[in-house]
């Protein structure tokens, strides 16, 4: 069929590829949340140490950030139907075998197995979804994602948890037997074959270049919250990540079929919400990586309490989400986007007020408006980011996507937690010694609020932009309009 031909697309089973799409990054999202509840439990049950047992995780991670852009860009050559059906079996034999794993180092192995299938299918989960619903229904179909991201959040510590108290580890894993069987089937059955634009060829050594600058700036990173930026391996594999990525923008700008098309970020629609969601993800990471420290070292919570505290951020998102991406269609991305960076500055301003007399109901208050925010802000913007580009680039901008709010998260935790350990140990003008969650209650409440005030200045940084480029676009509306997408042919 020749590639230039179009048909309309059948919008009539726009909910059951939704329910395909939402299987897949429901099983990647509670993934992530059980596995890190069941670390204590793992180093146990496979006799090994903390050090060594946070590549669970890591291995996962690493592998999913480093591959989505380059398979999001060989969806848009190939094809996305055949490579998120094969994430999905990838994905759920992963899941089997990692629970059958007998070592730490097979279980380490197998999770990069399962990064491999949860690339596949989460660098394409929007772009099937922008796909298969009209562009009036973008902004609350993509919200309803982000619900299902907040409810594998929600939900992983909970199954977790009772999985190993009722049976054994293995079962984290095996739960996504069942989810993933269905998931393949309905992926096969409705996700449509679409064909894609034909003489395109795919850049070998700009993702080869873009792959190991994304590697060496994840390892880097990862490695410095441990060692200090200041120590010299984190500082050789920042240097390689820069060195690389320079390589990557070299090539880029001469190939015919780059990677990442770097002309898409002359759009400002896209480069303003690419760039303001990137800085919400660093932000929020500081809320996941402080606040359990927070509410058990110095409210003095348990487990059981903080849990349910934690809890409330990601359900209001879930909340929120599908009603601001319905508003999005309506009223359109740019005022709905800066109205949740407004409630998130006003969450994160109220955090800095955090000490160690705030009672459970003040905590909740203080976390409202971010997760309000969040669910506020995240579908229109996403919204914006797919609907700003033409459809033969969907499948690497769904994965750059994913890669700002996995990489945001990274660079939130490692930069943020820099931040809180450096003014713990300036407040405490060297008087305890041992890491900074050993320093008294008073140190590490003033340091929180420190790094939450430069929090408050990164939001406060991502509103004025947002601010900007509406302004930019309510004068300057020819700037960016973007242009209309090709209707891909339909195979089935």
């Amino acid at each position: 069929m020749n590639s230039a031909q179009t048909v309309a697309i059948d919008y009539r089973r726009k909910w059951y590829v939704m329910a395909a799409v939402a299987m897949s990054i429901f099983l990647a999202t509670i993934d992530g949340s059980i596995v890190n509840i069941t670390l204590p439990t793992l180093v146990r049950e496979l006799q090994t140490n903390f050090t060594t047992i946070q590549w669970v995780v890591l291995a996962y991670l690493l592998t999913l950030t480093t591959l989505m852009l380059g398979i999001g860009r060989l969806a848009d050559i190939r094809g996305k139907k055949p490579i998120f059906v094969a994430g999905f079996v990838i994905f759920t034999l992963g899941s089997v075998l990692c629970a059958l794993s007998t070592t730490v180092y097979w279980l380490i192995g197998f999770r990069v197995l399962q990064g491999v299938g949860g690339a596949m299918t989460l660098a394409l989960g929007a772009a099937i979804v922008t796909e298969a619903f009209p562009a009036q229904e973008r902004g609350r179909a993509l919200g309803i994602l982000g619900s299902v991201v907040s409810l594998g959040v929600v939900t992983g510590p909970l199954v977790g948890g009772l999985l190993i108290s009722a049976a054994s580890w293995h079962w984290i894993f095996l739960v996504n037997l069942p989810i993933g069987i269905i998931g393949t089937i309905m992926a096969q059955r409705f996700v449509p074959a679409t064909q894609p634009p034909g003489g395109q060829s795919f850049d070998y050594l700009g993702a080869f270049l873009l792959f190991i600058s994304l590697l060496a700036l994840l390892l880097g990173l990862s490695l410095a919250q441990g060692l200090g930026f200041t120590h010299g391996l984190p500082l050789t594999l920042l240097g390689v990540w820069l060195v690389f990525l320079i390589g990557f923008i070299a090539v880029e700008l001469r190939v015919n079929d780059p990677v990442i098309d770097l002309r898409l970020f002359r759009n400002q629609l896209f480069s303003v919400n690419l760039g303001t969601g990137f800085i919400t993800f660093v932000a929020i990471s500081g809320v996941f990586l402080l606040m359990p420290f927070y509410l058990e070292n110095i409210l003095g919570y348990g487990i059981q309490l903080v849990g349910p505290l934690q809890a409330v951020l990601p359900i209001m998102l879930g909340i929120m989400a599908p009603i601001a991406g319905g508003l999005s269609d309506r009223y359109g991305a740019r005022r709905i986007t800066v109205i949740g960076l407004a409630a998130l500055l006003v969450g994160y301003i109220a955090t800095t007020t955090l000490d160690a007399n705030t009672s459970a109901l003040g905590y909740i208050l203080r976390l409202l408006p971010i997760g309000l925010g969040m669910g506020i802000f995240q579908s229109p913007n996403n919204s914006a980011v797919m609907g700003s580009v033409p459809r033969e680039r969907l499948g690497v901008v769904s994965g750059l996507l994913s890669v700002t709010r996995t990489l945001g998260q990274t660079v939130g935790i490692a930069v943020l937690g820099a931040v809180w350990a450096s003014r713990v140990a300036f407040h405490a003008h060297g008087t305890f010694e041992g890491s900074a969650t050993d320093a008294p209650a008073a140190m590490q409440v003033a340091a929180m609020q420190d790094t939450f005030t430069v929090v408050v200045v990164l939001v406060a940084l991502a509103l004025m932009v947002a601010l900007w480029g509406w302004w930019q676009a309510r004068n300057i509306p020819a700037m960016t309009t973007p242009s209309q997408p090709r209707v891909p042919v339909v195979t089935e």
